[in-house]
């Protein structure tokens, strides 16, 4: 896949191809979103043009400075992974920023749409775009003028209720990584390095991997889970504490990552690895001493191994 940055006005140097866009920010790149990009995919094999996809970076609502969007399912890289896993051959990402946030709907059909030779355009049924989120799917439909052919993708349910990032978010506040494996169609997952903690897991008998995460993803519920845990290419099963250790910190702080790996010795340092969230186990909690602590955890430990076994 090749990915291209853009910024508002265009160049008037780029070199494009007849293409189908999906358009979206795509957070999560849930079943949802698949489903609107796969119909950009397969409108373009259809007729022989680039399958494309356009998306933003920061997130309009970030730099618009509306609450709850510091924080990404899924960060750029792993946007950009997601989209090549499923065989897009193009993504423009659009620079947002204030300038860009100004621009009126039919300026953004006609100066970055048409520009990027696009014949097809795919968007879910609650698309908005332009000054003020003026545009909707149906503003592209009347403001087609026969220059490109428009799919409007209907909501798409799981379990009930319409898929969208939103409801996502507040799944992973819950602690329900389960209801978010079936919206997204796999398991949340967070990339990041493994740094020097405080070493205390391994005197307890539980040796621990710090991760460090690698972009801002938003990391829901303290409480320990059920993971699995790649690194160098091989993956792992374990458990992971996410929050603040209250059993030995005093003050509050950032919220932790530290994953006791099953069945693992070795060096991991420094290394990049990606940590997925399978099921979640129990809240975190402060213990009255360490030996308190260290039967919880052998819990912990029987409870992720039997629900793996499972």
């Amino acid at each position: 896949m090749k990915t291209i940055s853009l910024t508002y006005p265009l160049s008037t140097d780029l070199q494009t191809q007849p293409c189908a866009i999906a358009l979206g920010y795509f957070d999560g790149v849930h079943i949802g979103h698949r489903r609107v990009i796969q119909k950009a995919i397969d409108t373009a094999k259809a007729n022989g043009w680039q399958s494309t996809v356009l998306t933003f970076d920061p997130h309009p609502r970030e730099v618009l400075g509306q609450s709850g969007y510091t924080r990404y399912l899924t960060p750029l890289a792993d946007k950009l992974e997601q989209f090549e896993k499923m065989g897009v051959d193009n993504t423009y990402v659009m620079n947002f920023d204030i300038g860009f946030a100004a621009v009126y709907p039919e300026d953004f059909i006609s100066e970055c749409l048409l520009p990027l030779d696009c014949r097809h355009v795919v968007v879910g049924f609650d698309y908005t775009f332009g000054h003020r989120g003026m545009g909707t799917a149906q503003t592209l439909q009347e403001m087609s003028e026969g220059r490109y052919g428009l799919d409007i993708v209907g909501p798409v349910n799981r379990l009930g209720e319409k898929v969208s990032s939103t409801i996502i978010r507040e799944y992973l506040h819950d602690g329900d990584v389960d209801q978010v494996r079936h919206l997204l169609g796999r398991p949340y997952k967070v990339r990041g390095t493994v740094v020097h903690g405080d070493k205390r897991g391994r005197t307890i008998g539980f040796p621990t991997a710090n991760v460090k995460v690698a972009s801002p993803y938003l990391i829901g519920k303290n409480g320990v889970y059920g993971v699995r845990f790649t690194v160098d290419q091989k993956s792992y099963y374990g458990v992971m504490n996410v929050g603040i250790k209250p059993t030995f910190e005093l003050e509050k702080k950032e919220k932790s990552l530290e994953v006791h790996i099953f069945e693992f010795s070795g060096e991991i340092y420094d290394k990049d690895v990606e940590v997925e969230f399978l099921f979640y186990i129990r809240e975190e909690q402060k213990f009255a001493g360490v030996d308190a602590l260290i039967a919880q955890i052998q819990r912990d430990v029987e409870t992720a191994k039997q629900k793996i076994r499972e």
